[in-house]
């Protein structure tokens, strides 16, 4: 995997795997990739513990998938999130979207 490269694994039932890094230059085709995953059938957990790095934008791309599992009336835990983004959360005051 490059070193601006994300992969998504869906080797667990119901859960989607995130790893890589999720920044400004991963973090729209990471959300691409998701929304495709979570419109394709139910992923109850999203686990960010194989993210190396990230910035606000992957923390919005986290964001948003959450948002749009609860459009699709489907609950989505985040799981195993690094403690730079669970930090930027608190910073935004948006972890509780992300608890």
């Amino acid at each position: 995997m490059s070193a601006d490269a994300f992969r998504l694994d869906r080797a667990t039932p119901g859960t989607l795997g995130i790893a890589g890094v999720l920044s400004f230059d991963t973090a729209a085709a990471a959300l691409a990739d998701i929304m495709a995953v979570l419109a394709a059938g139910p992923i109850a957990r999203l686990d960010l513990a194989g993210v190396e790095r990230s910035d606000s934008a992957g923390l919005a791309c986290i964001l948003a998938a959450k948002a749009q599992a609860q459009r699709l009336g489907r609950p989505l835990d985040v799981v195993n999130m690094p403690a730079g983004m669970r930090a930027l959360a608190q910073v935004c005051e948006v972890d509780a979207l992300v608890a």
